[in-house]
C-alpha cells in the first residue's frame, strides 16, 4: 500500500479555490434542479448544507459554541459567500495546529483543512453534475479524497457502530495517482476484490456517486463481496 501523502497537499489553497468555483457555479444552476445523490435534495438544499457545513466547521475548529444560522429563507449566493469565507480565515488565522475539535476527538485546526476540501470537491461536483456542467480537479486531490474514506471515515463508521466490518478488505488502485489502499483492512492483509480506475471515479464510488458498472473501472476478484462492502455506509 503506497504512502499516504495527504500532508504533502495545501488543503487550505485548495479549499479556497474549490469555494470559489462552488459559489461562481451557483447563479449558473436553478437552484429547484434535483441532486440524484443527495436523497430528495435540490440544488438550493445541497447550497444550504455546505454552507451550514462550514459554519460549523468553522466553531468545531475555534472549539466554540455555534451561532445558529436561522431556517431562512436565504439568498444562496450571499449565504454561501459569508459561510465559505467565515471557515477561511478562521482556519487560516488558527493555523494548522491549533488544538481543535474533530470527528476523531481532539486534534488539530488541520483536520478540517481537509475535511472541509472532500466535502467542497463532493459537493461541487453534485452541484456541477446536477447541472449539467463540466468539473475535473487535480488526480492527486481525488485520491486524497479516497484516502480520507480509508483512514478516517469508514473506520469511524465502524467504531459508532454504523457498519459491522468487512469480512476481507476491498482494494482501490489509482493509476493516475499512483496510489493504492486495502479499505476495511484489518487482521486479513488480502483482499477480496480490488477495483481500478481513476482517483475521482473511486472517491466518487465510496461517496455513493458512481457504481462498479462505470465504464473506467475495472473489478478482479469477488464481485459479491464488493457489492456487500459497498452496500454498507462506509461514510456519515
Amino acid at each position: 500500500m503506497t504512502t499516504d501523502l495527504g500532508d504533502a497537499l495545501d488543503h487550505l489553497t485548495i479549499l479556497g479555490g474549490l469555494q470559489d468555483e462552488f459559489l461562481a457555479t451557483i447563479p449558473a444552476v436553478d437552484p429547484a434542479t434535483p441532486v440524484p445523490w443527495c436523497g430528495r435534495w435540490r440544488v438550493r438544499d445541497l447550497v444550504v448544507h455546505l454552507s451550514r457545513i462550514h459554519h460549523w466547521a468553522a466553531a468545531e475548529a475555534r472549539r466554540a459554541k455555534e451561532t445558529p444560522l436561522g431556517r431562512g429563507p436565504f439568498v444562496l449566493d450571499e449565504l454561501y459567500r459569508s459561510c465559505a469565507a467565515e471557515l477561511r480565515e478562521t482556519l487560516a488565522a488558527l493555523g494548522p495546529d491549533a488544538p481543535s475539535r474533530t470527528l476523531t476527538g481532539t486534534g488539530t485546526a488541520s483536520f478540517w483543512r481537509r475535511r472541509q476540501t472532500h466535502e467542497t470537491l463532493v459537493h461541487l461536483w453534485d452541484l456541477t453534475t446536477a447541472g449539467g456542467l463540466p468539473f475535473s480537479a487535480d488526480p492527486g486531490t481525488w485520491a486524497d479524497t479516497v484516502d480520507e474514506v480509508v483512514t478516517v471515515m469508514q473506520p469511524r463508521q465502524e467504531r459508532l457502530g454504523r457498519m459491522e466490518p468487512l469480512a476481507a478488505p476491498i482494494g482501490l488502485v489509482a493509476p493516475d495517482a499512483g496510489r493504492d489502499w486495502l479499505l476495511g483492512a484489518s487482521t486479513v492483509a488480502d483482499p477480496s476484490a480490488t477495483v481500478t480506475g481513476p482517483a475521482d471515479t473511486l472517491a466518487l464510488l465510496l461517496w455513493g456517486r458512481a457504481t462498479v458498472a462505470d465504464e473506467r473501472l475495472t473489478v478482479r476478484g469477488d464481485a459479491a463481496a464488493l457489492d456487500d462492502a459497498l452496500s454498507r455506509r462506509l461514510t456519515p
